[in-house]
């Protein structure tokens, strides 16, 4: 099936944010100029996972995309299983190494810790992949019959349980609320789900570009501002999750601007593009190295540094996949 340059400019933007996000942490432990430029850094790109949701549910339950659930299973979804086993246990590996502590009873409990899928943290994206994959095959039946109407209703219960109310639930009076009324709010990981229905809503009912960039900008100004008013001696991180709602708004926002977009340089866009889960899932080596080296972005004006670290990580990591990518095994499984 023909390339949607529109999601692989989203996925491109989406692996840099990412990127950003983890290189520019250090900075919210910094004072003054770098703090807030870090904080502008961590909020303008929060929106990157629920764009990768967002994407999945544009291709994968695209009506037009063939679509076979013996298939996708032995393919997708083995993919992602081996993937996310195979880079955890790198990470496990790698960070034994560095403490020089590669014993016998160190790897016993190491491959204790994957079984119970305790993995590097931003490998939970992959954990939660694996919960959406699994039901894309229920998700294409709801969204091959349902009507416009019909995904608007359920679009917006998603918004009301899984965005808003896990973002207004730390606040009076919805911290009272106890009982069944408080499991009304939706699961993060179940939550994803509607990212990807709102996804394919928005390649199928596109929305005009003037709204887009609005809802962007509201979704920034909701995140930035929420988590610099409610940061008091410690950095309030619930204006900063997927499912909160100005990261909602930036995801939606950003995807309705860019879904149809022609970029200049498609060849560039679509290899980021398809590097982007082999950069994801080693992009954290190249962090972790960099601080091994004594390399901070504090050591530069966050306002600079952060973009120029993810830039640098962002090639290295698409480096590494042009090696990877020239194996046959690891191409087709492991990245």
């Amino acid at each position: 099936m023909r390339r949607k340059d529109g999601i692989d400019l989203i996925k491109t933007i989406a692996i840099f944010c990412v990127i950003v996000i983890h290189v520019s942490a250090p900075g919210y432990s910094a004072a003054g100029a770098d703090y807030y430029a870090s904080l502008f850094w961590g909020s303008v790109t929060r929106m990157a996972v629920p764009l990768f949701f967002m994407c999945t549910g544009a291709l994968l339950l695209d009506p037009e995309r063939g679509f076979s659930a013996g298939r996708f299973f032995k393919k997708n979804f083995l993919r992602l299983v081996l993937a996310l086993f195979f880079w955890a246990a790198a990470y496990k590996l790698g960070h034994l190494a560095a403490r020089g502590a590669i014993t016998g009873s160190n790897v016993l409990y190491a491959l204790r810790e994957l079984a119970l899928f305790r993995h590097e943290p931003h490998l939970y994206f992959l954990h939660i992949m694996l919960l959406l994959y699994a039901f894309i095959p229920v998700l294409r039946v709801l969204t091959e019959h349902a009507g416009k109407r019909t995904l608007v209703w359920l679009l917006a219960l998603w918004a009301l349980t899984g965005i808003v109310y896990p973002t207004v639930r730390p606040f009076w009076p919805f911290r009272l609320l106890d009982g069944v009324p408080a499991q009304w709010m939706m699961n993060m990981a179940y939550a994803s789900f509607g990212y990807a229905l709102l996804g394919h809503f928005l390649m199928k009912y596109p929305m005009k570009r003037g709204l887009g960039a609005a809802l962007f900008i509201a979704g920034f100004a909701v995140t930035f501002g929420g988590t610099l008013i409610m940061s008091r001696g410690a950095l309030y991180e619930g204006f900063l999750q997927g499912m909160s709602v100005g990261v909602a708004l930036q995801a939606a926002g950003l995807f309705g601007l860019l879904s149809g977009a022609k970029p200049r340089r498609t060849g560039l866009v679509r290899y980021v593009s398809r590097a982007s889960f082999c950069v994801y899932l080693v992009h954290i080596f190249i962090v972790y190295g960099a601080a091994k080296l004594g390399w901070s972005v504090l050591l530069l004006p966050c306002a600079v540094s952060i973009p120029l670290a993810a830039l640098v990580t962002l090639a290295v990591s698409c480096g590494i996949y042009f090696v990877l990518s020239k194996i046959p095994f690891v191409r087709s499984y492991l990245v």
